[in-house]
């Protein structure tokens, strides 16, 4: 079948289309019907179902003859440890791991936050809390500790799993003071903490709360699968915001097994036993999707990476990777592309390797630059799929299925819609363009199964989010078009949240913290283009009258202060002092436009500007920190 067969069959028919892709999940009740209609735009999938997501991503291929089969592929380079665990080694770690947390009280929609770096057990972890039908909040480890305590508040965990800590390049990254740190400052405390004591650094445990990740399951009986109700969520994702309180994503578990074993085989064209290769952290939906339930789930080997794409020895470490654990289908975002480009432009560390099992590379994240994909395309002679989808979906929206057809590539746009999405390009009032006209991007109701059926405990949140301004509609956030061959081009954000090398950041939320130092009137911080990133934080300063501070310690103080409330994955790095911000007579500050000066594209004086020789001033800023054509 054509990708157009595939998606008209899915048109002709929403609920048999994913009936049909139900039919590959072991059930303990199998679905009699896919969607379930809520009201005011509330939909469920395969509701009346009862299965787990733990025993379809692990006993079943056991007891299907692949307990011998590699599940996990561990591979460190800034630790030089390497190592595989069978699905049979895997379903033993996680029902070992899942009976302490039943022995320590822990039951189906218990909530467990989850802070754990790039190792095997963060995924035996989050499938240990799914065989329970506890709930997980996987939280990036690292994340400073405010932001952590926001999110204990917010979900109210049982238990958080931590480890003792993270590694990057040259430093130890100290987990286990940033866990203490949170839960002093959460008014929700967790009943208690398992602590997986990494080699690189023993934490020291607080007697009473915390246990040791190996003592306290022990001497406990394994635990069994939990069969769950299809609309059970089975995790929590927080997302940034545009305001300071985060939005925490639920995952329900059936629709969510259907959707992603269907996108391994239609999309990444992988079958059961070949592996694939999401470079990206469990702390990010990515992660969740495709690193650790979407290959387990459909058979595949997954790796884990303990690294960077340069530095962890060099810009060659992924070709390294993929020769040497034959990787057949990749996954990262363009910034790491980039990044590897920028320290080997010729590619001339590739020769190195043997790729010929790599079939093809997936980018996403952000928006691939054509440069990018070209320089990949050029050395790696395999298709590069350039996808487009978001925290709140969990899989593609739009992509170019390569196991269904290889479809022409148009660079610069993601391709086309995958079945369950039907998206539209809507003006102001909601009407629907035509072809190549650039307007808001969303996507008609009802959501495919896998994709958030709401926010936790923020119903009213949900429908403000995503679902009031185009009623019948789900807004992306995004703006874009569709050209005439029903390709999608997405091309820019339509809030103020902003890319940092694949990872959505609220400009609102540093504003706050920029705002809480004691010399700052007014602020605002608007995301400028970065080769290497995509898109780098900025941040302006109007100080309180009379303060007469060095401007230079006060952005030391200000950058520093982000990195300690939101943690340096923000990578706020510039700010600059400004008399005033660019306003409407109304007093919204024109941060588009602010954009348009910093990247030097061009822009129109807006008519509702209150003084326009504001933005002389502001241009002078930007040059002196290197931006507006500097």
């Amino acid at each position: 079948m054509s990708y157009k067969d595939v998606y008209q069959s899915w048109e002709d028919d929403h609920e048999g289309f994913w009936l049909e892709a139900a039919s590959y999940i072991d059930w303990d009740k199998a679905p009699t019907k896919a969607l379930t209609d809520n009201g005011n735009g509330i939909y469920e999938w395969f509701s009346d179902s009862l299965g787990n997501t733990c025993y379809n991503a692990v006993d079943r291929h056991v007891e299907n003859g692949r307990g011998d089969q590699a599940a996990i592929i561990y591979d460190s380079p800034i630790t030089g440890k390497k190592d595989k665990i069978t699905f049979a080694e895997l379903r033993d770690k996680v029902a070992s791991l899942a009976g302490g947390l039943a022995a320590k009280g822990v039951t189906k929609g218990d909530r467990v936050i989850i802070y754990m770096p790039m190792v095997p057990e963060a995924l035996v972890a989050m499938l240990a809390c799914a065989r329970l039908g506890a709930i997980h909040s996987v939280v990036f480890g690292g994340f400073a500790s405010n932001e952590l305590a926001v999110r204990i508040d917010d979900a109210t965990p049982k238990a958080i799993i931590a480890a003792s800590c993270g590694l990057e390049p040259g430093r130890v990254v100290h987990y286990k003071p940033l866990v203490d740190g949170a839960i002093e400052l959460a008014k929700h405390k967790p009943e208690f903490c398992v602590i997986y004591q990494r080699e690189e650094e023993r934490a020291d445990l607080i007697p009473g709360r915390d246990v040791d990740w190996v003592e306290f399951q022990a001497d406990t009986p394994e635990a069994d699968c939990v069969p769950v109700e299809g609309n059970h969520p089975l995790y929590i994702l927080y997302t940034s915001g545009t305001t300071g309180a985060p939005k925490g994503v639920i995952r329900a578990s059936a629709g969510h097994m259907v959707a992603l074993f269907w996108t391994m085989e239609k999309i990444y064209d992988v079958k059961p036993g070949d592996v694939f290769w999401a470079a990206s952290d469990v702390g990010w939906v990515v992660g969740h999707s495709y690193i650790c339930y979407g290959p387990l789930l459909h058979g595949n080997t997954t790796l884990v990476f303990e690294g960077k794409p340069v530095g962890t020895p060099d810009a060659g470490t992924f070709w390294r990777v993929i020769d040497e654990h034959k990787v057949r289908s990749f996954f990262t975002a363009p910034t790491a592309i980039r990044a590897v480009k920028r320290e080997d432009p010729t590619g001339q560390l590739m020769k190195d390797y043997d790729l010929s099992e790599l079939r093809a590379l997936f980018l996403a994240g952000e928006r691939a630059d054509p440069d990018t994909i070209q320089w990949a395309f050029d050395h790696l002679k395999v298709p590069v799929v350039d996808h487009w989808w978001q925290t709140e979906t969990g899989f593609a929206i739009a992509a170019n299925p390569l196991g269904v057809e290889e479809i022409p590539v148009k660079i610069g746009s993601p391709s086309v819609p995958m079945p369950g999405y039907d998206v539209q390009i809507l003006d102001e009032g909601g009407n629907k363009m035509g072809p190549n006209e650039l307007g808001a991007i969303a996507i008609k109701l009802p959501l495919p199964p896998g994709t958030l059926p709401g926010l936790w405990n923020a119903e009213d949140r949900f429908r403000k989010s995503y679902l009031t301004t185009f009623p019948g509609y789900y807004e992306t956030g995004d703006a874009g078009m569709i050209d005439e061959d029903g390709y999608l081009y997405i091309m820019a954000r339509t809030d103020d949240v902003i890319n940092v090398a694949g990872h959505r950041l609220s400009t609102g939320g540093m504003e706050e913290v920029l705002a809480s130092h004691p010399d700052v009137a007014e602020c605002a911080v608007i995301g400028v283009a970065d080769q290497l990133k995509g898109q780098m934080p900025v941040g302006f300063l109007c100080l309180n009258a009379g303060a007469d501070r060095d401007h230079d310690d006060v952005v030391k103080e200000v950058v520093k202060l982000v990195r300690e409330k939101i943690g340096p994955v923000a990578a706020f790095k510039l700010a600059v002092v400004v008399d005033r911000l660019p306003k409407t007579r109304s007093g919204k500050i024109l941060r588009g436009t602010m954009v348009n000066i910093a990247d030097s594209t061009p822009w129109k004086m807006p008519a509702t500007i209150d003084d326009p020789a504001i933005l002389d001033e502001i241009t002078e800023a930007l040059k002196s920190i290197g931006y507006a054509g500097a």
